[in-house]
């Protein structure tokens, strides 16, 4: 084996060790946008949840890969949403 497969080798080797103590170089966090919690809450499509909201399904994309942020009203369905499903679906039957 040649000298930098080797390197390779013994790099790799002591990454594996290093995750195996629980020693991680970094850490991700992702935090998940309201409206996509909300939406998964419901269990809806985005196409359903869009529907049910009043919003374009490309809206909906939109606030949910944070491209762009809700408005006032719509930031307040989506908190409903998530925290009382119920009273939204209620009110749309």
């Amino acid at each position: 084996m040649d000298k930098e497969m080797q390197a390779f080798c013994d790099t790799l080797l002591e990454s594996v060790k290093q995750m195996k103590a629980g020693k991680a170089a970094r850490t991700t966090t992702v935090s998940v946008p309201d409206v996509i919690r909300a939406r998964n809450n419901i269990k809806m499509s985005q196409s359903d949840f869009a529907t049910l909201i009043g919003v374009s399904v490309r809206t909906l994309q939109a606030w949910e890969q944070g491209k762009r942020t809700p408005s006032g009203a719509a930031r307040t369905l989506i908190r409903v949403a998530e925290k009382h499903p119920d009273i939204l679906l209620e009110a749309v039957q």
